[in-house]
């Protein structure tokens, strides 16, 4: 009624012996893309009971609920409700949800209901929605993020009170 097979029968197995790959040349003439697509991944989350002395730097996400004194730089960055951070900020796109207060430089800058930014904005593109409190200039350059440097005619708010003053 049953056949012994191969599978049951006792003694040593003998694993069938892999094939090798053809060999492969190594062919570096095509154009490699100079930043090639990268997968949306969750962002690194700051929760609200952290307080990060120093800066931040990233390709990555980050949304920050807690609190940071120094500067980021991310690929977008998010800035929650209860979040407060003091320092400039250099991402493509951020959204302001909380307070900034320091330099803002982003291809996509976004300042919700409940924003609170003092400092200078510079972008290529700005949405300010109503109930949003900014104190700053905003200015528009079609790649914020080339340079570090502010331009001349933009002055540190600090220096923008002391010059205001002695007029």
């Amino acid at each position: 009624m049953f056949s012994k097979t191969r599978v049951t029968e006792p003694g040593p197995r003998t694993q069938p012996t892999p094939e090798p790959e053809p060999a492969r040349s190594l062919d570096t003439s095509y154009d490699i893309p100079a930043a090639a697509p990268r997968a949306r991944t969750a962002p690194s989350v700051l929760s609200p009971d952290l307080t990060v002395t120093g800066n931040i730097q990233t390709q990555g996400d980050i949304q920050v609920e807690g609190t940071v004194e120094g500067d980021i730089r991310a690929h977008q960055l998010i800035v929650g409700e209860s979040a407060t951070i003091r320092g400039e900020i250099v991402a493509e796109e951020v959204v302001v949800n909380g307070r900034v207060v320091g330099r803002v430089r982003g291809l996509k800058v976004r300042l919700t209901a409940t924003a609170r930014v003092e400092g200078d904005i510079i972008h290529k593109t700005i949405a300010i929605e109503s109930g949003a409190h900014f104190e700053g200039s905003v200015q528009r350059q079609e790649d914020p993020l080339a340079n570090g440097v502010t331009p001349k005619k933009l002055a540190p708010p600090a220096a923008r009170a002391a010059n205001s003053d002695a007029e």
